[in-house]
């Protein structure tokens, strides 16, 4: 199709009417142009399709489909190859169904526990969210069929989520909540992009065309069509305008003719129309071009592949002792509702109608040394008494006792936050009965984000599954039984408790302005700057063998920030059974002009090793691994300076360290005016060879010529020097004897500046 050729013929009712969905699913067709509609539907971590009426929240039934590990699960696996291979499957799915376009990945940065779509979100950490999201995209879309990466932007909380207002400084926003959108649309090229509801410094996201232009497109080349998420639209002439080409679902006509009233009237020139009609029919004739509906939709290879991804994903807590794997001959008390019906996915728009659920019950059923017990209610938070005594009962005759545990459905999903990071009141108090009765007991825990552990002492074992999708419980058997070795890692810190969060003090807001006041200090990078105590680390994973690091090497001591540093570094397993290493690398600047975090994640591989074996891992690392966003130059600048390269086995534990020394080839102009103090004056070569002359007779003005090493003198030398520090340049007028004028200073600030 000549989709230009197309445009030129269409009425410009036909092309206003092309800017919003048809119905709840899908785009409008123009019959007469031989143009017709697409369906696109919801993900991220599968497929729901509803095949009646539609909602967007899940009210209503989809078609049966395959339940992938959601987000929070599939990004522990710190494994790009396996959600690359998670893609497929989606897509797959996507192709037998006839849809064009998948709605996720979900690439919102986790800032807080309390989010409720955190079990969709995929890291604290965007250097992390970006890669993970990345090749699941390249996933879906090497299939041909598109997805809609979200939310964007800075869609961090379900509180007041249509109307409140992310407040975020340039830098935070560009090094945090900006950089995963970034990386995969660079990196991936998405076929579209979805608007969040919030605003963003004030403005709507949907009608921002800083985000959606002039960052999106004019930065980093997107070339596909942004929609809005379902109701996110307000001003649609606003949106237009804005770049917000797609809105979805139907607004009944409403704001099409709102968009033609404004082109007629003058108030929006039509290009902008003719450019989101050509940016929606590019993306549509792609899928089409494409499209392949005999495509084989194996579910039950799917359910196996979801079992795989399951059980590389979930991450070993504790092992105290070795108590996982179980051993053959142990008797087995499993306590738990989850244990029958176990939570494997959250709930909204992405909850998916499984065509078949595994539980740890259905591989287990049939075992004769396992004993099964309730111990709680997954309908209410209060503790049974009959159920805990049964619990006990079955704890004491056991050799192993396995709790599963976790958060239910109601304490997390979309359209509202948790309240606190506790787990029901009910299992807590299971955990801590059982665990006194039999203390070899581990805790297996179902949940999109982390919770407190008041317990955590009490038991010898602590198993994270998050929510493993469809085939959880298959997964959890292998797991425990040890036929899978556990090489999950945290893609998020575990706190304490959720008054250690970041953002505990403004997490929600006043009102609609949410206030990012802990700014680049994220997860991670905010424990560990503060070196505060915490759960569990961000990066943090056991397993059931060792691994040992040597030989860190780069290929350069010193580069130019223009360079490529190529870095190397062994790692071994050093136990007795196979196992996979997650090898992080984090760049540390020790010395900063700036506010910097201790360390961050600039790369990671995951590698599988037999018993004995080692290999090699490569990282290269650019520019970018280096910088912070300059908002004085409005880009990224390295610093010149020493630069550690550590290697960890979290963002706590550094195994491997080597320093590297990187050349900054950017200059960031020096602008002085008469407030410039003399600390930021004194830094400057060039400003220095202006004031030289003057600071001795700015001193001797300051103390009216007393000597302040003197032993009588009430300035001492070390409070000269501070007071002149910190002395802005106009103090010259006071302290200089009558013989700086205005002018001089103003000619003085033109010497020094840039």
């Amino acid at each position: 199709m000549d989709i230009r050729k197309v445009i030129s013929q269409m009425t410009l009712e036909e092309k206003c009417s092309l800017l919003s969905g048809s119905d709840f699913w899908h785009t409008k067709a123009v019959e007469r142009l031989g143009i017709p509609a697409v369906m696109v539907s919801d993900g991220p971590h599968g497929l729901r399709k509803q095949d009646t009426s539609g909602d967007h929240l899940g009210i209503n039934d989809s078609i049966k489909a395959v339940c992938f590990p959601a987000g929070c699960a599939s990004t522990a696996s710190f494994d790009r190859e396996l959600v690359y291979e998670v893609g497929e499957d989606i897509g797959d799915s996507c192709q037998h169904e006839e849809l064009a376009v998948n709605l996720g990945p979900a690439i919102n940065i986790k800032r807080s526990p309390l989010c409720g779509r955190n079990f969709e979100y995929l890291s604290e950490d965007p250097y992390l969210a970006g890669e993970m999201a990345a090749s699941l995209v390249r996933g879906v879309q090497s299939r041909n069929v598109g997805v809609s990466v979200k939310h964007y932007l800075a869609n961090n909380q379900e509180h007041r989520r249509m109307s409140s207002s992310s407040n975020i400084d340039e830098r935070t926003l560009r090094e945090i909540y900006l950089a995963p959108f970034e990386k995969v649309v660079k990196d991936a090229k998405p076929w579209t992009v979805m608007c969040s509801y919030n605003r963003i410094n004030g403005v709507l996201a949907s009608e921002n065309k800083r985000y959606l232009t002039d960052i999106l497109r004019g930065e980093w080349g997107f070339d596909g069509y942004v929609m809005s998420d379902w109701g996110a639209v307000s001003d649609r002439v606003k949106g237009v305008e804005a770049g917000l080409d797609l809105e979805m679902p139907s607004s009944g006509g409403v704001n099409d003719r709102r968009v033609l009233e404004a082109v007629r009237s003058g108030k929006l020139d039509e290009k902008y129309v003719d450019l989101a009609v050509e940016r929606i029919l590019t993306v549509s004739e792609r899928y089409l071009m494409n499209a392949k509906p005999d495509t084989v939709w194996d579910k039950e290879a799917q359910h196996e592949a979801a079992r795989v991804a399951a059980g590389k994903s979930a991450v070993l807590l504790k092992n105290d002792d070795g108590i996982l794997p179980v051993r053959k001959g142990q008797k087995l008390a499993v306590i738990g509702q989850f244990a029958r019906t176990p939570r494997f996915q959250g709930g909204g728009s992405s909850h998916i109608n499984c065509f078949r659920v595994t539980s740890l019950w259905d591989e287990w059923k049939d075992r004769g040394d396992v004993i099964w017990a309730d111990g709680y209610d997954l309908k209410t938070e209060e503790p049974d008494e009959a159920l805990l005594a049964e619990a006990e009962k079955a704890a004491a005759g056991a050799d192993v006792v396995i709790i599963m545990a976790g958060l239910p459905d109601s304490f997390e999903s979309e359209g509202y936050d948790r309240t606190h990071m506790r787990m029901p009141r009910n299992q807590e108090v299971l955990i801590s009965r059982v665990a006194k009765v039999n203390p070899a007991a581990v805790v297996v825990l179902h949940n999109g984000s982390p919770v407190e552990m008041p317990w955590i002492g009490e038991v010898k074992g602590v198993l994270e599954m998050y929510l493993g999708g469809q085939a959880v419980g298959g997964a959890t058997a292998d797991l425990l039984t040890g036929a899978v070795n556990p090489s999950g890692r945290l893609p998020e810190s575990f706190p304490l408790r959720l008054e250690d969060t970041p953002c505990y003090l403004n997490y929600g807001g006043e009102g609609n302005q949410v206030n990012y006041t802990e700014g680049v200090f994220v997860g991670y990078r905010y424990y560990d700057k503060k070196k505060m105590d915490v759960l569990f680390p961000f990066g943090y994973g056991l397993s059931y063998t060792s691994f040992a690091y040597s030989g860190l090497t780069a290929d350069r001591e010193k580069m130019k920030d223009t360079e490529t540093l190529t870095v190397t570094v062994d790692v071994q397993n050093t136990g007795k059974v196979p196992g996979a290493e997650v090898v992080q690398l984090y760049v540390a600047d020790p010395e900063s002009s700036v506010f910097r975090p201790v360390r961050e994640l600039k790369g990671f591989d995951k590698v599988y090793l037999q018993p004995g074996e080692k290999k090699t891992v490569t990282f290269t690392l650019d520019k970018r691994a280096f910088a912070y966003w300059n908002t004085d130059i409005d880009n990224w600048y390295v610093e010149s300076g020493d630069f550690l390269i550590q290697i960890g086995t979290s963002s706590r534990d550094i195994v491997l360290e080597k320093k590297v020394c990187v050349e900054s080839t950017d200059k960031v102009p020096q602008k002085f005016d008469i407030n410039s103090i003399m600390l930021d004056i004194l830094k400057s070569e060039k400003a220095m060879q202006v004031m030289a002359p003057i600071l001795q007779q700015m001193k001797e003005g300051m103390f009216g010529g007393q000597d302040p090493e003197s032993a009588d003198s009430a300035v001492t030398d070390d409070m000269a020097q501070a007071m002149i520090k910190y002395m802005p340049l106009h103090g010259l007028l006071t302290f200089g004897g009558g013989q700086i004028t205005w002018e001089m200073l103003e000619q003085m600030c033109q010497a020094m500046s840039d």
